[in-house]
């Protein structure tokens, strides 16, 4: 096997694996939280702590694979991420198990920034949007299997085996990247913006945990203030330094800055879908993990099915009408989910789920692909991590929303109540993220005509 196909594989098993462990964990949470003796409310953390850890480190990391070399970081970040998620296994205390997830996502960041930047470096731009595609539809068949596998393996096995299976499929991975030594790199030899990396993640987390923690604890209701400030400061130490961590001139081509907006806003109206899903078929309609997560089989497949068509589509033409068109369905579908009720049709349900599916494959690989081919091939690197911190800051807030919404209305409440209350949040957690997709699908068609950069 070559060492371009090494990396593509490689890319797909950490595509699909970084996939699997969000989804298969959206399942298991009402096993995780008898185990922990928690509400399940409680448990968005296993998700959050998580995305707050990735979109922390993704940044730096990006911008130190540009500067020390893409294959090398991502070699780390697979040793990292694989002692993480072993010792994710072996915790008995929650807090522990969230530091623990917490430093899991850190790791994942890793990989998380240079994986695309790796395949957009391996391959001509003339297939961009096919491997891309590809990549994207690894992420999507790992959102499918999660939940199908990860209920089998909380039923049967419990839920700490998610982790370890896990964990030996990234040594796989770790074992096959092993042979590849060829690197590639953006500002070889540049330094590195120690200071602007150090606000950035102090930003992220502050913003992030302050968003998700909200209702808990009247300190918190000042940390996103804080992170606003040091947003503030980050743009004015970016334009200072000699060497950014980003590069801030690449948000003046309207392409690129639109783009990543509609990701962002996009991410921020779907990821939660699968959690909101699975905790409304489980506890309102009392379905069991595995059930539960062949039910929620139906949404990613249709994403693994339509994204690389799509990818390959956007090569053809132009990526803003079909991305537009997808976002355009996501919103209706998330609309119709807001009418949810007790005694709502399992085939409706599922029609919905498939309609919401083809949307989102419509739209994450060709928006994927404007992006990539709107900057030069030396920014490949931050513009793989900047659209990587898109995603996972949108996801991020995506679980905050739902945290926040779970917490207003199962807070001073009744168990008798409960069921009551989480029908109640899902309905109205569905009716704002279709109000997401509204300003998600203006903004992505405000992007312009695309250019290709080779």
């Amino acid at each position: 096997m070559g060492q371009q196909k090494r990396i593509l594989v490689a890319v797909m098993i950490t595509s699909f694996t970084g996939a699997f462990m969000g989804s298969s964990i959206n399942v298991a949470v009402p096993s995780m939280a008898e185990d922990f003796n928690l509400n399940p409310d409680i448990l968005t953390w296993a998700v959050t702590a998580f995305l707050i850890g990735s979109a922390a480190g993704l940044l730096p990391f990006g911008r130190l694979s540009d500067i020390k070399g893409r294959r090398k970081i991502y070699m780390i970040g697979l040793v990292c991420i694989c002692v993480t998620t072993f010792i994710c296994a072996l915790m008995q205390h929650f807090l522990s198990f969230i530091f623990v997830r917490f430093l899991q996502g850190v790791s994942m960041s890793m990989i998380f920034g240079t994986s695309m930047a790796l395949l957009v470096s391996c391959y001509d731009a003339r297939k961009r949007g096919k491997i891309l595609g590809m990549s994207v539809s690894f992420v999507y068949a790992g959102v499918s299997l999660g939940p199908f596998i990860g209920g089998f393996i909380t039923d049967y096995l419990g839920w700490r085996m998610i982790f370890w299976l896990t964990g030996i499929v990234l040594l796989v991975n770790l074992i096959l990247m092993m042979k590849v030594k060829l690197d590639w790199y953006g500002a070889k030899g540049q330094k590195f913006d120690f200071v602007g990396s150090f606000i950035y993640m102090v930003m992220i987390v502050l913003f992030l945990y302050g968003l998700s923690d909200w209702t808990r604890h009247e300190i918190v209701h000042y940390f996103p203030i804080v992170a606003f400030v040091l947003f503030l400061v980050f743009i004015w130490e970016q334009n200072k330094s000699s060497s950014p961590l980003v590069k801030l001139s690449l948000f003046k081509n309207t392409v690129f800055a639109m783009s990543n907006l509609a990701a962002l806003i996009h991410y921020s109206a779907t990821f939660a879908i699968g959690f909101m899903v699975s905790l409304y078929l489980q506890i309102v309609r009392g379905m069991d993990a595995f059930t539960a997560g062949s039910f929620l089989l139906i949404q990613p497949c249709l994403m693994a099915i339509v994204s690389p068509k799509a990818g390959a589509l956007s090569d053809k033409f132009s990526p803003r009408i079909i991305a537009s068109f997808g976002m355009g369905i996501m919103m209706i579908g998330l609309f119709l989910f807001s009418f949810l009720s007790g005694t709502t049709s399992f085939y409706l349900i599922g029609i919905n789920l498939a309609f919401i599916g083809i949307g989102f494959g419509l739209f994450s690989s060709p928006n994927n692909n404007a992006i990539m081919g709107a900057v030069k091939a030396e920014f490949y690197g931050i513009a793989s991590s900047i659209v990587a911190v898109m995603r996972l800051i949108g996801q991020a807030v995506s679980m905050a929303i739902v945290t926040l919404i779970l917490s207003i209305y199962t807070a001073d409440i009744v168990m008798e109540q409960y069921v009551d209350m989480i029908l109640a949040a899902s309905k109205n957690t569905f009716l704002l993220f279709s109000i997401l997709c509204v300003i998600g699908l203006i903004a992505s068609l405000m992007r312009g005509k695309e250019k290709q950069n080779k």
